[in-house]
């Protein structure tokens, strides 16, 4: 079994560091605490930059052993020391939300303009503090801010914790055998349609075990955004999201006025290859990954890392360096297994300047275009790690766009070197597959969410409630392209985006990543080597920039539809081509 190594981390919970940087929470919180008291008894400047020192120390340690604890937890849900272990973690670092909001609130009442052009340290933190100011109308005071700290502990965290545990421990049964859910999903990409119908099956009716319990966790944290955003004087929690995403609305309306134009051709394709599997009414929702073609080829992990490392290297050997690095450096964890959340994640680890990554590993050409995605988050965080604790935070939709470009360049590759018009129209297929679940099924998430969140303002929804909106949202986002007697209405409970309070609606910033890095990797293609250089200088803005201007650094305007309609193009071929090759 291939798991990642945490020791660059800690090496044990009884470790002489660990314990070291554990007993070190109380005393940084100490520190902030009392300088949270003695705001306005020194003069600005020194109070600023005591602040900012405070802080970057206090994230780097919070970072690390955070990043430890969700790493280890993630891995085996079932740990009962690290699940104790994370919740004293959650309970010391809520002690610092009082200091930090009172930081925030004497920040933005400082005359920032005239403060910053006089520190070099005010100068690399700029962005930082501007964004502070910004966030003022949305503070509230002291005591509320404290007290939704606390709440989060034992609510959006708590049951996020429960959908984790609840989907990781769940058996699956098929033909006699238990199954993870992790595994059962991956056999959508079986190349025998008895097995994908009867994993699919098997995993719809392994939902009845648990959906009543994820019904509450879903539930209870968008009830639970529905209040905080309320609180914070936002519209919605669209809007908490999109502001805390420093992305302007117009950009997300023009991305779905060019996605809900070209939604009709997503739905050809889906039909076209409804025929050709043989079906009348569409697609069925387990034939979605039924490979086209005849190819079967399967990768080991060192055949995928031999296969990654060859294709990134025209395009920079600084991406096929980090990827050459996870491989060799043991910051992958493979393979399901029951405990292991499902999926697929990066964690970046600016203090080692590492990053760790889980995967469900099963071999397929999927799974290696996983690995390019996720080795993309690694590379974003490789460019970003040399930034300040406190520029390292990109907002979700930029989130998306080194790993999406990695998918990209993975798959134009595979499909140039093609060895038949056989293998090219399998390969162009599977991209088509991702494509659709990253406009389609992103769609349909975004809709399923967006009325779940206005319907819990008013009520509870049970499991029948959100298995019918589900159902609506899969309806109107796939269109005719899919079987509507054969669509899957637990995607809510498996989807583990759904159930973290502090990102609500991660979902449209895979639609964005998507469109995004196609539409630069057509710069690529026009630039050539010269694009690197301006790709990296793009990544390395998104912590210190809006959405917008990152996007500009490329010359890009994406408040309107016409650049998401030049990436959608870019599809929309491939479709034609697909269509094209599958009928000779």
């Amino acid at each position: 079994m291939k798991e990642w190594n945490l020791n660059d981390l800690y090496t044990g919970y009884d470790s002489e560091a660990f314990q070291q940087d554990f007993a070190a929470l109380d005393t940084h919180i100490n520190a902030m605490n009392a300088l949270a008291e003695s705001l306005g008894q020194r003069d600005p400047h020194s109070t600023l930059k005591a602040i900012i020192e405070q802080l970057s120390a206090y994230q780097t340690l919070t970072r690390r052993l955070g990043a430890y604890l969700s790493l280890r937890q993630s891995a085996n849900t079932a740990d009962q020391q690290t699940v104790s272990m994370n919740s004293r973690f959650q309970i010391k670092t809520s002690q610092s939300a009082l200091a930090s909001t009172r930081f925030q609130k004497w920040i933005a009442a400082q005359d920032l303009d005239a403060l910053i052009p006089g520190d070099p340290l005010f100068q690399q933190h700029a962005f930082w503090l501007q964004e502070i100011r910004s966030h003022a109308a949305h503070t509230l005071s002291d005591e509320v801010e404290d007290a939704i700290g606390k709440m989060e502990l034992n609510g959006s965290n708590a049951w996020a914790q429960l959908q984790e545990y609840m989907t990781s421990t769940v058996a699956v049964t098929m033909d006699g055998q238990d199954y993870t859910l992790s595994s059962i999903r991956n056999l959508a990409y079986s190349t025998d349609p008895t097995v994908r119908k009867k994993a699919y099956e098997a995993e719809l009716k392994a939902y009845d075990k648990i959906k009543d319990a994820v019904c509450f966790a879903l539930n209870s944290i968008k009830g639970e955004a529905n209040t905080v955003s309320e609180l914070r004087h936002f519209d919605s929690v669209l809007d908490m999201t999109l502001f805390n995403s420093r992305m302007r609305k117009e950009t997300l309306d023009a991305m779905f006025t060019a996605i809900d134009e070209a939604l009709p051709r997503f739905h050809a394709y889906l039909r076209h290859k409804a025929e050709l599997l043989g079906y009348t009414d569409g697609l069925p929702f387990y034939e979605l990954f039924a490979l086209m073609g005849k190819s079967t080829r399967t990768f080991t992990t060192d055949e995928a890392k031999a296969y990654l490392i060859q294709n990134f290297t025209p395009f920079s050997k600084d991406v096929a360096g980090i990827i050459e690095r996870a491989f060799d450096e043991e910051w992958i964890d493979f393979f399901p297994r029951k405990g292991k959340v499902g999926g697929a994640f990066c964690c970046n680890l600016p203090m080692l300047k590492q990053s760790r990554v889980l995967t469900n590993f099963d071999g397929s050409l999927s799974d290696v275009v996983t690995l390019a995605h996720e080795l993309g988050h690694a590379y974003h965080g490789h460019r970003i790690e040399n930034h300040s604790p406190l520029n390292t935070r990109y907002s979700m939709p930029v989130a998306e766009t080194a790993s999406t470009f990695n998918e990209t360049v993975i798959m134009n590759a595979a499909i140039r070197d093609a060895a038949s018009d056989e293998e090219k129209m399998m390969l162009i297929e599977s991209t088509l597959q991702d494509v659709t679940q990253v406009i389609c099924d992103i769609y349909s998430r975004y809709l399923f969410e967006t009325e779940v969140v206005e319907k819990r303002k008013d009520g509870f929804l049970f499991s029948d409630d959100l298995e019918d909106i589900m159902l609506r949202a899969q309806k109107k986002a796939y269109g005719t392209g899919l079987d509507h007697n054969q669509l899957h209405p637990y995607m809510w409970i498996c989807k583990s985006h759904y159930y973290d309070a502090g990102l609500n609606f991660y979902n449209f910033p895979y639609a964005f990543g998507c469109l995004f890095a196609k539409g630069l990797y057509a710069q690529y293609q026009k630039e050539g080597p010269a694009f690197v250089d301006k790709y990296n200088r793009l990544l390395e803005a998104t912590t210190v920039s809006s959405v917008e201007d990152v996007a500009a650094m490329a010359g890009i305007d994406i408040t309107l539809p016409d650049f998401w309609r030049d990436s959608l193009a870019i599809v929309e071929t491939m479709i034609d081509e697909f269509i094209a090759l599958s009928a000779k």
